[in-house]
């Protein structure tokens, strides 16, 4: 009920008590009064008005809050994005469980952006498959026919014309380029592990003769003992294999590299020089094979690395791509974040939806809770987590519910001028008749 309603029935009964109390001649008998009491246990046994009142006073010493029933679970739903309002798949009073949909936009815009967001991607799989996958066996084969056909044939012009010449040349030139590769590859894996065991060999001789040595280096004719000697020819091998190790790490020098590329261009003069006096047929030729090399090389090199990040990154834009089409359709779609019963639908099918409009309230009406509306700063203090309460309700007399204080919210509100907390209480039971924003006055147990 109403407080201003319990204040009416309060001065009522607190009349009614008085005029007892008269009746009977307790005021013409001296009584210690205070705040909580009005008599003595005798006396109020003796008088029921003035039991009442007693009882009247010490549940007006209660602290009392208005309050509405509440789901403790409940959302207002709505889309994110604005459209038409396509399908409602539920009705007012309907059960849902999580994720089931509960309404759907027009997403034809949507759904075209999805299958073209789909398209790019797979297109761009495609070609970076195409290009890590290499050359097909096929295209390799047709390639080394190319070549080979193309150097028969300089090679029946080259043998008619000048005879052992050109090949000669050309075999002086490959000569060339092997030996200029060798310098610039420098020293090979298997010669400088060689190089190494035979620099741990001297090092582990050197350590050796020196340990006999440094027996007998005490004495005066040291040089002319067999230790001596034996250090002396350690120290130098291990030099010699030291030095041996630094010159193949150190790779050729410039002066190496110099002579190999002159030998190079040296070789590349001399064949040119004989290929000044061929017919036209057999330069023609020349150039098909240099072509057909070129091709086949190109093809057994694979795909540079630069081309192929490229492809992986139109893959990544393509998924990125595909992922937004796919969040945008879904925004079409409203779902239930959990299980519960529809409790109110807004809109109906056509209508335009805007975004932050709520079209559904979903509720759990399994459990009730019952937030306070007017409990003033002055009444809030002392009420804490698990504070017994009392719950009454308007719409329903007979029924008086236990409960108990779960969280007292820490921010406070203006309500016409006073500062009022909202105190959340869960009943310690469900009764079937409760309905949601229902009435209720909250009696809390006296501050201590």
């Amino acid at each position: 009920m109403k407080r201003w309603l319990i204040g009416i029935i309060v001065l009522a009964l607190i009349g009614a008590g008085g005029y007892a109390a008269y009746a009977a001649g307790l005021f013409n008998r001296p009584a210690s009064v205070d705040d909580n009491q009005t008599g003595t246990t005798a006396e109020l046994a003796a008088n029921p008005g003035a039991a009442a009142v007693t009882e009247t006073l010490s549940a007006e010493a209660r602290i009392e809050a208005d309050g509405r029933v509440v789901p403790v679970q409940n959302a207002e739903l709505g889309f994110t994005r604005s459209g038409v309002l396509e399908t409602i798949f539920v009705q007012e009073g309907d059960q849902v469980e999580v994720g089931q949909i509960l309404a759907r936009l027009n997403g034809a815009q949507q759904q075209v952006a999805m299958a073209k967001a789909q398209a790019d991607l797979q297109r761009a799989e495609a070609r970076l498959n195409e290009l890590t996958a290499g050359p097909r066996a096929q295209e390799i084969a047709v390639a080394q026919a190319t070549l080979s056909a193309a150097q028969a044939r300089y090679d029946r012009l080259a043998g008619a014309g000048l005879p052992g010449s050109i090949a000669a040349a050309e075999a002086a030139l490959a000569g060339s380029q092997a030996s200029l590769a060798k310098v610039l590859e420098g020293a090979s894996d298997q010669q400088l592990i060689v190089a190494e065991a035979e620099i741990a060999n001297a090092r582990a001789a050197l350590k050796q003769a020196q340990s006999a040595y440094n027996l007998v280096k005490w004495r005066n004719d040291i040089g002319a003992l067999p230790e001596s000697a034996r250090l002396e020819q350690a120290t130098i091998n291990y030099e010699a294999a030291q030095a041996r190790l630094d010159d193949l790490t150190r790779g050729a020098s410039q002066a190496d590299i110099s002579g190999a590329s002159a030998q190079v261009r040296g070789s590349q003069a001399q064949l040119e020089e004989i290929k000044t006096g061929m017919p036209a047929d057999l330069a023609a030729a020349d150039a098909d094979v240099r072509a057909a090399q070129a091709q086949l090389d190109l093809l057994l090199a694979g795909t540079r690395p630069e081309i192929i990040t490229a492809a992986e990154a139109d893959v990544a834009a393509a998924t990125a791509a595909l992922q937004q089409a796919l969040i945008t359709m879904a925004e079409t779609e409203l779902r239930a974040p959990f299980a519960g019963e529809i409790a109110q639908v807004n809109q109906t099918i056509g209508e335009q939806v805007t975004p932050g409009t709520t079209l559904i309230r979903l509720a759990n009406l399994s459990q009730w809770q019952i937030e306070t509306e007017d409990l003033t700063e002055l009444s809030v203090v002392g009420i804490l987590p698990n504070t017994p309460v009392s719950i009454t309700f308007d719409a329903i007399p007979d029924l008086e519910l236990p409960g108990k204080v779960r969280y007292v919210r820490p921010i406070g509100s203006d309500n016409r001028g006073d500062i009022v907390y909202t105190v959340i209480v869960e009943p310690e039971r469900v009764d079937s008749r409760l309905l949601w924003n229902m009435t209720a006055v909250v009696a809390f147990a006296p501050n201590n």
